[in-house]
């Protein structure tokens, strides 16, 4: 089992930015993919972003490139979403999930461990 705890999110203005914290314990496993998903109220969890323990590859969303950075700090358990230039449709609850074998990052359904979730509330 595996769990996953979220941090760092808020209240920000356009512009500005925010930086996710995801902190894993429990049965983790470099060969995990770790993903950034983000539900707004009325829509379907979408993907963010996901980077994998062992080789550091990453991912981003279409919407989301060049405006955020994952990354992974493997002695601390913990991957981070560093998020810049946030837009007013940025706003959602943002949830980190670990994979065991994902084939395609953007599909939530192959995730089997999900954090509680963090708010970030992007203000225009």
């Amino acid at each position: 089992q595996v769990q996953l705890v979220e941090s760092g999110g808020g209240l920000v203005q356009a512009g500005g930015s925010l930086r996710l914290s995801c902190s894993a314990s429990g049965r983790t496993s470099v060969t995990y993919v770790m993903g950034w998903f983000r539900q707004a109220p009325g829509k379907e969890r979408e993907f963010v972003s996901a980077i994998t323990w062992s080789g550091g590859s990453t991912f981003y969303a279409n919407s989301l490139k060049g405006r955020v950075i994952i990354s992974r700090d493997n002695a601390k358990n913990t991957v981070y979403l560093q998020m810049n230039s946030l837009k007013p449709e940025d706003t959602a609850v943002y949830y980190c999930a670990a994979g065991r074998s994902v084939s395609a990052v953007v599909i939530p359904n192959l995730y089997d461990y999900w954090g509680q979730g963090t708010q970030v509330t992007v203000s225009s």
